[in-house]
């Protein structure tokens, strides 16, 4: 099984700006994941084309189900407010997270996880320097249909304030408790490497990998963690580059026994 976390920056090339949909398609195509966690995701905004970029990722994966979970109504870095839990999608122009999965969704969870109130010099697009208050954070459980090997994966942006994103982690951890296992997350934490697992107790990281920035990676603030001790063996971990985002996807293969391949 191949899980795989990556922060899109909505579909951005660092290199040229361009945000290309044709790029985006063969980028996650080639890493040819079962199960995929996206960050930074664009639905309807004019800067990438108006495209549903989840949407377009499911199709390029082959993917039975996906869901899009829209954090904030408008642009980041521009205009925007919170979005509600029941926002209608194609209305107005959203960002959030994503999660595509090859394995059937028996059912989804969408989890609040606040807001720092804090505003913190970042890169906007890649590029430019800005003050950028932080957005609100979520995160979309999915319990996959049996037989599928795992039992829930969750997909997560946690806030880039220190100490605020540890809270939203251990926030998260507990509001996943009842979900049947295995229970694997994925995301970009905006956590250095070794610090999830360090502060999420009972929880183990299955990957350890610098992801950003793309071009040559320095810090791992992506990552896929088990709820200990349920997760299958790990049989590889990569950082793939790939010709969107400033940072690499995190990509996990597991070692499962032999059994039903995930429908395509």
């Amino acid at each position: 099984m191949r899980l795989a976390t990556f922060n899109l920056l909505h579909g951005r090339s660092p290199d040229d700006g361009v945000v290309d949909a044709e790029r985006l398609r063969d980028a996650v195509k080639g890493l040819d994941a079962d199960v995929l966690a996206l960050q930074e995701v664009d639905h309807a905004q004019p800067r990438s084309g108006l495209v549903d970029q989840t949407s377009l990722v499911a199709e390029a994966m082959g993917a039975h189900d996906a869901r899009f979970v829209p954090a904030v109504v408008g642009t980041p870095g521009e205009t925007w407010r919170p979005a509600d839990p029941d926002e209608v999608l194609g209305v107005a122009p959203t960002y959030g997270i994503g999660l595509v999965s090859r394995w059937p969704v028996a059912r989804w969870r969408r989890i609040p996880l606040g807001t720092s109130p804090a505003t913190l010099p970042l890169l906007v697009d890649a590029r430019r320097l800005a003050l950028i208050p932080d957005e609100p954070r979520l995160a979309l459980a999915a319990v996959l249909t049996p037989p599928a090997p795992v039992g829930t994966v969750v997909a997560t942006h946690l806030s880039f304030a220190p100490g605020f994103n540890i809270a939203q982690l251990t926030r998260l951890a507990r509001a996943v408790r009842d979900l049947p296992g295995p229970v694997l997350l994925l995301g970009d934490l905006n956590m250095p490497g070794p610090v999830p697992g360090a502060v999420l107790r009972g929880w183990h990281p299955l990957g350890r990998a610098p992801t950003f920035p793309s071009e040559r990676p320095r810090i791992q603030f992506d990552h896929v963690l088990a709820r200990a001790p349920e997760a299958p063996p790990v049989r590889a971990v990569e950082a793939v580059a790939t010709p969107v985002s400033d940072h690499r996807a995190l990509v996990v293969d597991l070692e499962i026994s032999r059994g039903p391949r995930p429908p395509r």
